[in-house]
């Protein structure tokens, strides 16, 4: 019975996992989007180390985010 438990909170930490890098990916195609430049070529092709930085930035703090709202 003990593993039964257990693994259901190991199947319910893989699909929060999940949902959180589907809801960061989007996230980060909205953001791609709206910005006027291609960001990943900017990092790239361009080692822009300024775009880089701002959008390490802003996908921490969309991670910091949703990790809050799995957690509660």
């Amino acid at each position: 019975m003990d593993n039964l438990i257990n693994l259901k909170y190991v199947i319910a930490a893989f699909l929060y996992a999940s949902l959180g890098i589907v809801i960061l990916l989007g996230a980060y195609w909205v953001l791609e989007k709206i910005t006027p430049e291609n960001v990943w070529k900017q990092v790239v092709e361009h080692k822009n180390v300024a775009v880089a930085i701002v959008f390490a930035a802003f996908i921490l703090g969309v991670a910091i985010i949703i990790a809050s709202a799995i957690h509660g």
